[in-house]
Protein backbone atom coordinates (compact mmCIF):
# COMPACT_ATOMS: atom_id res chain seq x y z
CA UNK A 1 0.00 0.00 0.00
CA UNK A 2 1.45 3.49 -0.78
CA UNK A 3 1.45 5.23 1.55
CA UNK A 4 2.86 8.68 0.47
CA UNK A 5 -0.45 10.32 0.86
CA UNK A 6 -0.21 9.36 4.80
CA UNK A 7 3.53 11.22 5.15
CA UNK A 8 2.28 14.00 2.96
CA UNK A 9 -0.76 14.77 5.30
CA UNK A 10 1.33 14.61 8.07
CA UNK A 11 3.84 16.94 6.45
CA UNK A 12 1.14 19.36 5.94
CA UNK A 13 -0.73 19.49 9.37
CA UNK A 14 3.19 20.04 11.16
CA UNK A 15 3.35 22.98 8.79
CA UNK A 16 0.13 24.43 9.76
CA UNK A 17 0.43 23.99 13.10
CA UNK A 18 3.69 26.29 13.46
CA UNK A 19 3.24 29.29 15.29
CA UNK A 20 4.71 31.49 12.69
CA UNK A 21 2.02 30.22 10.16
CA UNK A 22 -1.13 30.36 12.71
CA UNK A 23 -0.36 33.84 13.66
CA UNK A 24 -1.85 34.73 10.11
CA UNK A 25 -5.19 35.27 9.99
CA UNK A 26 -7.08 33.40 8.09
CA UNK A 27 -9.03 35.10 5.83
CA UNK A 28 -12.88 35.56 6.15
CA UNK A 29 -15.12 35.19 3.15
CA UNK A 30 -12.70 31.36 3.21
CA UNK A 31 -13.79 30.98 6.59
CA UNK A 32 -17.17 31.85 5.48
CA UNK A 33 -17.05 29.35 2.34
CA UNK A 34 -15.73 26.28 4.24
CA UNK A 35 -18.14 26.69 6.76
CA UNK A 36 -20.99 26.96 4.10
CA UNK A 37 -19.24 23.91 2.26
CA UNK A 38 -19.39 21.77 5.74
CA UNK A 39 -23.23 22.33 6.25
CA UNK A 40 -23.99 21.26 3.15
CA UNK A 41 -25.67 17.25 3.84
CA UNK A 42 -23.16 14.70 2.84
CA UNK A 43 -23.49 12.58 -0.74
CA UNK A 44 -25.48 9.75 -0.75
CA UNK A 45 -24.13 8.36 -4.01
CA UNK A 46 -27.13 6.65 -4.46
CA UNK A 47 -26.17 6.52 -8.20
CA UNK A 48 -23.45 4.22 -7.57
CA UNK A 49 -25.92 1.74 -6.45
CA UNK A 50 -23.74 0.65 -3.62
CA UNK A 51 -25.94 -0.65 -0.39
CA UNK A 52 -23.27 1.08 1.92
CA UNK A 53 -24.29 3.66 3.99
CA UNK A 54 -22.94 6.83 5.43
CA UNK A 55 -24.90 6.77 8.54
CA UNK A 56 -24.13 3.32 9.54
Amino acid sequence: MDRRWLAALVEAMEQAARPEVRDVPCDARLIAATAAHLARPAPTFAHCGSTYSLRN
